[in-house]
């Protein structure tokens, strides 16, 4: 199994990692080196050949307009403007205001594992000034609060490690928090260990529309958390080993805090979950009402996906808080399979009938956008 401190080498090495390590750490079908194309851009053109007016260039090593992803972000004012991303990994902090609506990042080698945006804060990083620590959200390595922003082909990591600052219990470490409606990821990975992919909205009363489609996330704690309405279709998200524990449960792969007004919350449909963990060792979910909503009522839907061997099918979900059961939240599978899937104790494992898994789909909760019929 491969340890905590060789994932961060991965990270460190980026597009030139070993393929025998890019195993433990990508989707199965992008086992292979990273591709690297001749053009540093690839088929997005050049800062010589715009794409489109609106697109900027980014390159470490100076081809492209700039050298990080911050700075062409700050340059990209105004709505619709396009990121080409070149190969490389990016150290670095990155945020995105709200006004740059409908913005999209490419990685120009159309392999995920080729840009890597990554930096390692955790919740109790402490700030350079001294002021106070960074908490959960001040610690995503990629910020983006805009509505209608689309990535493709990008990794978003944070690499900070438990055994940075032993002992603390600040160690949540967010690769990416993304608040914004509209917001689409296809072919995208997310790496970290404690939530690791923040997918949540601007405020109470919005509720953001997310898609994420062939995308890899890993982690341990809450790993895919948040009070977005967010569908996950055709992903595989993988658990970690814990080597600061020695008995279960390890961690729960989504904690989700849809507010108590929104319909929807977490949608995974035709995906997968798989374990680096011994067999059932962690929990599908558990609720995560949150002290600054205790009115929410966590949604998630798991159907037609593969729960491997890793989810404890006998107690799938647990308690984040004894106050709020996730008996009274809104949990449900609807013909899962797998050796985690294995229903063998019914009241653990609400199960959808056929007529109310119709209402549980990518349309439903998306509505009148569709961002399935163009990223593929």
């Amino acid at each position: 199994m491969p340890s905590p401190l060789s994932r961060r080498n991965f990270l460190l090495t980026g597009a030139t990692a070993s393929a025998a390590l890019a195993l433990a750490t990508v989707p199965a079908q992008a086992a292979h080196r990273p591709h690297r194309p001749r053009r540093p851009f690839g088929r997005y053109g050049s800062p010589s050949a715009r794409l489109t007016p609106g697109t900027l260039y980014v390159h470490p090593r100076g081809a492209g307009d700039f050298t990080t992803v911050q700075a062409a972000v700050t340059a990209a004012t105004g709505t619709g403007r396009t990121l080409v991303i070149a190969p490389g990994t990016y150290r670095e902090t990155v945020s995105v205001d709200a006004d740059r609506t409908d913005m999209t990042w490419l990685g120009a080698s159309e392999d995920p594992r080729a840009v890597v945006i990554v930096y390692d804060n955790a919740a109790g990083t402490p700030k350079p000034d001294g002021s106070s620590t960074y908490g959960t959200s001040g610690s995503a390595t990629t910020t983006v609060r805009p509505d209608g922003f689309t990535a493709r082909w990008i990794t978003f990591a944070n690499d900070w490690l438990r055994t940075d600052l032993p002992g603390t219990s600040g160690t949540q470490a967010v690769a990416l928090k993304v608040q914004g409606d509209r917001s689409a990821f296809t072919h995208c990975r997310f790496l970290g260990h404690q939530d690791t992919l923040y997918a949540d909205s601007r405020s109470l009363d919005t509720f953001a529309r997310q898609y994420f489609a062939h995308c890899y996330a890993e982690g341990d704690v809450d790993f895919v958390f948040g009070r977005a309405t967010a569908v996950f279709e055709h992903c595989h998200f993988r658990t970690l080993v814990r080597p600061d524990l020695a008995a279960a449960p390890y961690g729960f792969v989504f904690a989700p805090s849809t507010a108590g007004a929104n319909p929807r919350g977490y949608l995974v449909t035709r995906s997968r979950i798989s374990s680096e963990a011994p067999d059932g060792y962690y929990k599908l979910a558990r609720p995560w009402v949150p002290s600054s909503d205790t009115t929410a009522r966590p949604m998630l839907t798991v159907r037609e996906t593969h729960l491997g061997a890793g989810i404890d099918a006998v107690a799938p979900y647990a308690n984040m808080r004894d106050a709020h059961p996730w008996q009274d939240q809104r949990f449900a599978e609807y013909r899962n399979t797998g050796p985690g899937a294995v229903v063998t104790v019914p009241e653990n494992r609400p199960q959808l009938t056929r007529a109310e898994a119709a209402s549980q789909t990518r349309e439903a909760y998306l509505g009148d956008w569709r961002p399935y019929a163009r990223h593929r």
